[in-house]
């Protein structure tokens, strides 16, 4: 169930948020016309910490989250927008560390790594030769 935010860009009060709107926008028309995906740091950016709630707020919720645990919790939330997702990293006392608006099929978080899994592949050898 998608919980698209009802918020209308009448609704938008600061300077910072309709321009990301317009980049999140114009990334996503260049990644389906084009394929190439683009990533926002929104922690480079010079943003109020109201302004980043409020774009979150407007991207909304979609189908997807991830929770993942690798040196410390990250998150993937596909928004209300398939395309463009909301990646989180936090330290472990749970403080956020990164924030990015990625737009791609899916976030670089999620894909399998080929070191990982040419690991994943000689364990699976091993397990059916028995030679553990």
């Amino acid at each position: 169930m998608n919980h698209c935010a009802s918020d209308t860009l009448s609704d938008i009060t600061t300077g910072n948020v309709l321009p990301l709107l317009h980049e999140i926008r114009h990334a996503l028309q260049r990644w389906l016309d084009e394929g190439v995906p683009h990533i926002i740091d929104l922690r480079a950016l010079p943003m109020a910490t109201d302004e980043e709630d409020q774009l979150i707020d407007m991207l909304g919720a979609g189908e997807v989250h991830c929770n993942l645990s690798i040196t410390g919790k990250s998150t993937a939330l596909e928004t209300c927008f398939p395309g463009v997702w909301l990646v989180t990293h936090y330290h472990s006392d749970e403080r956020i560390i990164g924030r990015y608006i990625e737009i791609c099929e899916i976030p670089a978080i999620l894909k399998s790594q080929q070191a990982d899994a040419r690991g994943g592949l000689d364990r699976l050898d091993e397990l059916i030769t028995g030679n553990t």
